[in-house]
């Protein structure tokens, strides 16, 4: 998967345009990823993710970077093996499509604020 274009509030992941926050796996999209309280990542927001153990979770935080990753999600990420990237959502896009040439990468990104 290759992420094309990112602006606040839309990405295009190959071709095709989201508008609501997503994960990125590598063989598919989740479009309308919600979480459980909207600006702070909980351990259930990401349970495929935790499932699945890709070598890299890269979390893009939004345009401004108001969500959070709690530090209980953190550790429940990296206790899992998996390395942990927080960027915010442009950053974090250049850097999933970097990284997911040479590894098994998933990205959570917060299109919005």
């Amino acid at each position: 998967m290759t992420i094309e274009s990112y602006s606040f509030g839309k990405v295009v992941i190959d071709g095709e345009r989201y508008t609501n926050d997503v994960i990125i796996f590598p063989d598919h999209v989740k479009n309308d990823w919600w979480r459980k309280e909207g600006h702070s990542l909980h351990p259930k927001d990401i349970a495929e993710v935790l499932d699945l153990r890709p070598d890299v979770l890269i979390v893009g935080t939004g345009a401004y970077g108001r969500m959070k990753v709690l530090p209980r999600t953190e550790d429940q990420i990296e206790s899992n093996g998996i390395e942990l990237i927080v960027q915010e959502t442009e950053e974090a896009c250049e850097t999933y499509n970097e990284i997911a040439e040479s590894k098994e990468a998933t990205a959570a990104l917060h299109l919005t604020c």
